[in-house]
């Protein structure tokens, strides 16, 4: 058996939707009733648990939930990257600027080794 590559979806989006407009819908009708998950699951052909994440996920989207919605994951991941991206950036620039004192202080003590000697020339 074939393993599915990461980010491939085993459901369409449309069957989502359709399932958990489904769910949101039968338990407005029935707040009381705790088997719609797995009644509208079983009826489709999905996981019960996939649905339960896909109406999590809704709920959250609509507010109705608390969590991270989809805009907010992306933008938190895009940060994420960006502070990495900068870290390093400022890794380089860090060893950069250790190396460039440490080219002055040969530089400055190589001038003073030459006045040194041009002074002790004079003598």
């Amino acid at each position: 058996m074939d393993k599915k590559q990461a980010g491939q979806t085993r459901y369409p989006s449309e069957l989502k939707e359709r399932a958990v407009r489904m769910v949101l819908d039968l338990q407005r009708a029935d707040p009381q009733d705790k088997t719609v998950i797995s009644r509208v699951a079983r009826q489709l052909g999905v996981g019960s648990e996939s649905l339960r994440t896909w109406v999590k996920r809704a709920e959250i989207e609509e507010g109705k939930r608390p969590g991270m919605t989809e805009a907010e994951r992306s933008e938190l991941k895009e940060l994420r990257k960006e502070v990495k991206e900068l870290r390093r950036a400022n890794d380089i620039l860090q060893a950069a600027a250790s190396f460039m004192s440490i080219v002055r202080l040969c530089r400055s003590s190589a001038r003073a080794m030459s006045f040194d000697l041009l002074s002790a020339g004079e003598r």
